[in-house]
């Protein structure tokens, strides 16, 4: 006897014929598999669960996921501390790679089945299947594999997105980038010098410091056992940075202060610390005429997403490209199956990576 419908994943099926049945009932009934927890909490409230395999709505097309990214925002999620945009799907991940599966009414025509594409989402990237507004989606580089390609959208347009829509980056300006060996700060790195720019970083580790001057950092510094703003300042001449992309907030102030530039832009996007802030920032910002800025890619509308999606895809994609210089390149620190999408939470929560974490999804036939 079948178990009620929608619990076929948790049916024990005959050794050796679990996985032939399963398939057969999820294509019957439009089933997929995605990440899921019932209530927030730690990693280990994840599990995959089978649910309705999604339908391309006007203007949308259905994408057939072979890897999504972990971004901090799915912690944050998970912890019931981020909850997904009105309208968005309530699944986990905010960027994936894989191919077109289905078109819905209203496309113009730009894709077509079984095209490889990239897709920035507001969610809903880790699972099989993704629906996605047509100008979110960006031609997946041909020299790439879909892992390395779904390192690329979320962390690369919030990289973009800091840099020229919201800081206006000059050529030849210094970028302060904190957490510079995450898949943020290592996009941001690659942007910084694509843009003629002098990218500077803080990170935790001697490993994670070399993998930044890898990618490009012209100067690194262990925030854990120095003062990065008395080392930035040294680096400078004494003319600190120009831009300072800080996703870690309040605990960073004063140091971030302490070696901005005269106009300098301190563009917030994040708070890993928490946002307190105890001491007189107004009076030394001003001191300064420094600005700041704050920024979410995830909440923008569509049109805005549309529009940075074009202006990458257009001033960026092609550097992704085999003997195009300076050659682009997506860090890929780890890649786990669906499966274990618990313990890959665990890697980011521990800030084990260097790069970005991809979630690879099952084949399915």
């Amino acid at each position: 006897m079948l178990p009620p419908r929608g619990d076929y994943s948790r049916f024990d099926f005959a050794a050796g014929k679990k996985e032939e049945v399963r398939n057969c009932l999820r294509r019957f009934v439009e089933k997929m598999l995605a990440a899921y927890f019932d209530c927030p909490g730690g990693p280990e409230n994840l599990y995959v669960k089978e649910v309705m395999k999604p339908h391309p709505g006007e203007g949308e097309v259905l994408v057939k996921v072979s890897a999504s990214a972990l971004n901090r925002a799915d912690l944050l999620q998970r912890r019931g501390k981020y909850p997904p945009p009105k309208g968005a799907s309530d699944i986990l991940g905010l960027e994936a790679a894989g191919s077109v599966a289905g078109l819905g009414p209203g496309c113009k025509g730009q894709w077509k089945i079984g095209d490889a594409v990239m897709a920035l989402l507001s969610g809903g990237g880790q699972a099989e299947y993704v629906t996605v507004p047509e100008g979110c989606l960006m031609p997946a580089p041909n020299d790439l594999t879909f892992i390395e390609a779904a390192a690329i959208p979320e962390a690369w347009l919030t990289a973009f997105q800091l840099l020229h829509f919201v800081g206006k980056i000059q050529k030849g300006e210094r970028v302060l980038i904190h957490a510079g060996a995450s898949g943020v700060g290592m996009a941001a790195i690659q942007l910084v010098k694509l843009a003629k720019a002098i990218p500077i970083v803080t990170a935790g580790t001697q490993e994670k410091l070399k993998a930044t001057a890898n990618a490009g950092a012209a100067a690194g510094f262990d925030y854990k056992n120095e003062d990065f703003s008395e080392k930035v300042l040294a680096f400078t001449q004494g003319s600190g940075v120009d831009i300072i992309l800080d996703c870690v907030g309040g605990s960073y102030w004063e140091k971030n202060l302490n070696c901005l530039s005269t106009d300098g832009r301190w563009i917030i996007y994040g708070l890993l610390s928490g946002g307190d802030v105890n001491g007189d920032l107004l009076a030394r910002l001003l001191s300064k005429r420094g600005t700041i800025h704050t920024s979410l890619l995830r909440s923008r509308d569509k049109e805005y997403k549309e529009k940075l999606v074009k202006a990458f895809t257009e001033n960026v994609l092609p550097y992704f490209a085999h003997g195009v210089s300076p050659r682009l390149q997506p860090f890929v620190d780890s890649v786990y199956p669906l499966h274990e999408i618990a313990e890959a939470h665990r890697a980011m929560e521990e800030n084990r990576n260097i790069g970005k974490i991809v979630i690879e999804m099952p084949v399915s036939t």
